[in-house]
């Protein structure tokens, strides 16, 4: 048992150190010049976090010499640069609560290109790597030239358009010609035929077979009428001729009675 808790006791400070604090940070930012940018730096503690505790310092290494320079430092109260080439550039824009110990440089210059390291510390986790951003500044692209890449592409894009307008209308042109060709085509056809009539032919048979129709059905309609009419005139003249007849026959009987006389 004592090798056991000797070894042990051996190896919890290294425990200890792998179990530092860690630092989060993007490996390259790059700026336009003159611009704002924020170089962001999270950590992570196995200890809590308070206002108090917690120290964070920002360096800057230039692209030309190894000689770190103060760039911002955090210890309860933000402490901006005084001197350099940082004063009144690096602003604090972290959350200590957070975990968050990021900063702001403003209107960055060319010569700030360079590495900047953020050391985050929390007592008593002091222990752990730091977190470094390489920081590239290019030119800054002129509005006249972003004028004319807008100028341009909205030109090719109007005239993309165009183009599709004027083969769209053509289309719909070619699409009516063919139409009124193809109709023409069928009513010169059937002009040329003889078994079919013009549109005024056929109105015309059309309303007078309405009216040979429209007789047909008069004369039909009239025609038993005019026969009752008849059988009545030949039974009235029957009638007459049988009055007549008895007239006759009593005046004949009359005369050969007055003759007996």
């Amino acid at each position: 048992m004592w090798p056991l808790l000797v070894l042990g006791g051996c190896l919890l400070p290294g425990l200890r150190l792998v179990s530092g604090i860690e630092i989060y940070t993007p490996d390259v930012v790059t700026t336009a010049n003159g611009t704002h940018v924020k170089l962001k730096c999270t950590f992570r503690s196995s200890h809590p976090v308070s206002e108090k505790s917690v120290t964070v310092s920002w360096n800057f290494r230039p692209l030309n010499s190894g000689i770190d320079e103060s760039v911002f430092y955090y210890q309860e109260v933000p402490y901006p640069p005084q001197t350099g080439r940082f004063k009144g550039h690096a602003v604090w824009s972290g959350d200590i609560m957070r975990n968050d110990a990021s900063i702001t440089l403003h209107e960055v210059p060319p010569t700030y290109n360079g590495t900047y390291i953020c050391q985050v510390r929390n007592r008593p986790d002091v222990h752990g790597s730091n977190g470094e951003i390489t920081l590239k500044v290019v030119d800054k692209v002129s509005l006249s030239e972003i004028d004319m890449l807008a100028i341009g592409i909205g030109g090719a894009c109007a005239v993309i358009l165009v183009l599709l307008g004027i083969v769209m209308a053509v289309r719909c042109c070619q699409k009516r010609h063919t139409a009124g060709d193809i109709e023409l085509h069928e009513r010169e056809a059937e002009w040329k035929d003889p078994t079919v009539c013009r549109p005024e032919e056929a109105l015309h048979l059309t309303a007078v077979t309405m009216k040979k129709e429209a007789v047909s059905s008069d004369e039909e309609e009239s025609e038993p009428s005019s026969g009752d009419d008849d059988e009545e005139e030949d039974g009235e003249e029957e009638d007459d001729d049988d009055d007549d007849d008895d007239e006759g026959d009593d005046d004949d009987d009359d005369d050969d009675g007055g003759g007996g006389d």
